[in-house]
């Protein structure tokens, strides 16, 4: 107790000295946190954007070849059709899901209720679609199997259709409304999930149709614009990928060195690249912080020098009378050691307070890519214990120095 009791004595003997001292450590922790929250709030929104999307996907379509084959010319265009759904099921084993999506015409008012018309995007799509993309639903349900084997002309709207075509709080389901001049029963109102992907618009902002009946309805065959793939567990998307290139491209003649006859978007390697760039982040704050950090040090360790320097005959008188090396050193190394962890422990606490107002600030904005800034309890402790140390390092050459003074030197020391 006595020991504490001197290392707060020797501290709050120079107040002024000591604040400035330990003002660099505050400063460099302090910036540390602010950092580290905007840095994860900035993961937090790059996060969000692809949340709530499966990651173990890739979307494949159609584009003109690029390569003579098979007695067909160079930049002929095909069509993926609903047959080489089943053949990649069955030559693919590592598929878990193969979801076909029809784009519809978005031509001007072309989504109508009594006498309010829209411009909305179209959308034909089987019930495993959502295991891709996750959508909320307000009321109602969602496109269902037997919808897809009956050909129903149902329709699921989005919240903005909704609140564009009916009045508030009146109920769709079971109304009809004009799609691109044919009706369908409304049977569900959704909106956007939270994810940020999107393909041919939002869901909240899309006329979402049993994909069966829009192929039979507007006179569109068996084709199929677009295909998500799905892997199995443990597998490599783009190992999947390629395999379900090859297939398509032998079902359709294509050449399989044509590159650019299959178009596709592994959303496996876009969610690793946000990955890594979060990664990337994190280590940046945590370099620049403990370099602001180690800057405070060094300040530390040079006020410490010139302490050691005024108490020359102290410790000349310490040796004297019985004090080991080690008790002068481990004297020193201790204060600064509580220096700069009382220095840390405000800016640690100064900086959560500053994040929690920073987040309060952002709840207000929705379009801001930040969001969520926090600090998490094994950050700051982590944090902590890095303050210990460097207060510890600050304290080496200062204890040094202390060690190399000779009692007899000290003592006829003026």
């Amino acid at each position: 107790m006595d020991k504490w009791k001197e290392i707060w004595m020797t501290i709050t003997k120079n107040k002024s000295r000591s604040v400035l001292t330990a003002f660099g450590v505050f400063w460099g922790i302090f910036m540390l946190m602010i950092m580290i929250g905007l840095g994860n709030a900035l993961k937090n929104g790059i996060y969000s954007q692809i949340s709530g999307f499966a990651t173990n996907s890739c979307i494949l379509m159609s584009d003109a070849t690029s390569e003579p084959y098979m007695g067909f010319r160079k930049g002929r265009y095909w069509n993926i059709v609903n047959a080489d759904m089943d053949i990649i099921r069955e030559r693919v084993p590592d598929v878990d899901l193969v979801i076909p999506v029809l784009f519809g015409n978005r031509t001007d008012d072309n989504v109508v209720y009594g006498d309010r018309a829209e411009t909305y995007n179209v959308r034909g799509q089987t019930p495993d679609y959502i295991k891709m993309e996750s959508v909320q639903m307000k009321c109602g349900r969602h496109i269902n199997d037997i919808d897809i084997l009956e050909k129903r002309k149902v329709c699921v709207i989005g919240q903005s259709v909704y609140d564009a075509l009916f009045t508030p709080g009146e109920d769709p389901l079971g109304k009809y409304i004009r799609v691109n001049g044919i009706y369908f029963r409304v049977v569900g109102v959704c909106s956007a999930g939270s994810s940020g992907v999107n393909i041919n618009g939002r869901p909240d902002e899309t006329v979402i149709l049993p994909i069966s009946t829009m192929q039979q309805v507007y006179n569109m065959g068996d084709k199929v614009h677009m295909l998500a793939i799905t892997t199995a567990p443990d597998v490599a998307v783009k190992q999947v990928e390629e395999q379900v290139k090859a297939v398509l491209k032998q079902q359709h003649q294509i050449s399989p060195t044509d590159a650019s006859a299959v178009m596709s978007m592994n959303l496996e390697e876009q969610f690793n690249m946000f990955k890594y760039l979060g990664i990337g982040i994190s280590a940046l704050i945590w370099i620049v912080g403990l370099g602001t950090l180690m800057a405070g040090a060094v300040g530390v360790s040079n006020i410490m020098m010139v302490t050691i320097r005024e108490r020359t005959k102290e410790i000349g008188i310490r040796r004297a009378i019985g004090a080991s090396p080690r008790d002068i050193a481990m004297q020193i190394i201790s204060e600064s050691i509580v220096l700069t962890t009382l220095a840390g422990l405000l800016g640690i606490v100064l900086g959560v307070f500053a994040i929690q107002g920073i987040g309060l600030m952002m709840e207000s904005s929705k379009d801001m890519i930040l969001k969520n800034p926090e600090i998490a309890f094994t950050t700051a402790v982590g944090a902590l214990v890095i303050i210990v140390l460097i207060g510890a390092l600050a304290g080496m050459m200062p204890a040094a120095r202390a060690l190399a003074i000779k009692p007899i030197e000290a003592l006829n020391e003026e």
